[in-house]
């Protein structure tokens, strides 16, 4: 799944990119000025406490987390007739929405100062406005091209388009609407940034993590570049410590990550071994044979049955064996549908 990373000049998203991808921020300013329409992508690791648990029961050679893929997209610029960032944020499945509220005067802020609710706003229009032209153009296409093999489906589209103008015009607040599931597949196609996820982060000073910045109904987060930074330069084991100093029980990076997840209706489930421990993304309601075929192909044609170990129960057990000593595997067909946290072998032929 892919999370568009977008904001403003300035706003910091570039640090945070670097944050998210696991690499030092302290590089983020010398990656690579993006040029008109370029993207920048990297993969942002889920760290997974039930990974790392599984791991040090099983001792594998490696581990590996389930992951999202950011596209760090271009500036948001005001008026700019162009959106240079607009097509690469239409090809994602979730937004995440930058806002500048630091307030470090050596860093130049185009608006010449600082402003968390003007940005956030100025950015919200911006998107808002995009899918608006979008709109219009296709209603006033539709108005052309209804034929009479078509017509229930042009109709369909046109009156769903017509329902999210009059949202946006309206409100002008990048919320997702309640679309019944006939009207989101009228426009599907489309790519609207109105129906994506969003989440807002807000970009804070080290003394402003409980800030309240955002609206009620919205996932929002308070993030300190500066302090993720300093959480990644610290030993894994020192991390914990850290964070229950700030008040907090995880990064500002992990619990975004994770948000991204949940709200992509992603779920997780292992595989162990010897070899490895290993976290697999599938959505939710996925059959056991959908998950097979994110290990492997050939696991989804040949599906046989899936044999299933609830984390509770291996971590109780201690260990694999123990666990189907203690009755505790359970044996499931094709109609399965995998649950987060269920640790799978699957059975095949090929």
């Amino acid at each position: 799944m892919r999370v568009a990373l977008l904001g403003l000049s300035q706003s910091g998203k570039k640090t945070f990119f670097t944050l998210l991808t696991a690499r030092d921020a302290r590089q983020g300013a010398g990656l690579p000025a993006l040029k008109p329409g370029e993207t920048l992508e990297g993969i942002a690791p889920i760290h997974d406490g039930r990974v790392d648990t599984l791991a040090a029961l099983c001792k594998p050679e490696a581990t590996k987390y389930a992951e999202n893929h950011i596209v760090l997209c271009p500036d948001v610029v005001p008026g700019d007739a162009k959106r240079e960032w607009l097509e690469a944020a239409r090809r994602c499945d979730l937004l995440c929405l930058v806002v500048r509220a630091f307030t470090a005067a050596e860093v130049y802020h185009p608006a010449g100062s600082v402003d968390h609710g003007r940005d956030r706003q100025t950015l919200e229009v911006e998107l808002l406005l995009a899918d608006l032209e979008l709109i219009e153009k296709r209603l006033e296409r539709l108005s052309k091209e209804k034929r009479a093999d078509q017509a229930p489906q042009l109709a369909q589209e046109e009156q769903t388009l017509t329902k999210l103008k009059a949202v946006i015009e309206t409100g002008m607040k990048l919320a997702p609407p309640t679309l019944q599931p006939h009207e989101m597949e009228s426009i599907r196609s489309l790519n609207l940034l109105i129906i994506k996820p969003v989440i807002w982060v807000f970009n804070v000073d080290e003394d402003r993590l409980s800030a309240k910045l955002g609206r009620e109904s919205e996932t929002v987060f308070m993030v300190s570049c500066r302090i993720e930074q300093e959480i990644m330069d610290l030993p894994p084991a020192d991390r914990e410590a850290y964070l229950k100093d700030l008040g907090l029980t995880a990064s500002g990076v992990d619990r975004l990550n994770q948000a991204a997840y949940d709200a992509l209706g992603l779920r997780s489930f292992f595989t162990i071994g010897q070899d490895e421990v290993r976290a697999w993304t599938i959505r939710k309601g996925s059959t056991a044979p959908t998950a097979a075929g994110k290990v492997h192909s050939d696991i989804e044609r040949g599906f046989i049955r899936v044999e299933i170990i609830k984390f509770d129960d291996m971590v109780a057990a201690g260990s694999e064996a123990q666990a189907k000593a203690h009755g505790k595997m359970q044996v499931k067909g094709r109609d399965y549908v995998i649950e987060d946290g269920d640790i799978c072998h699957f059975r095949f032929n090929v």
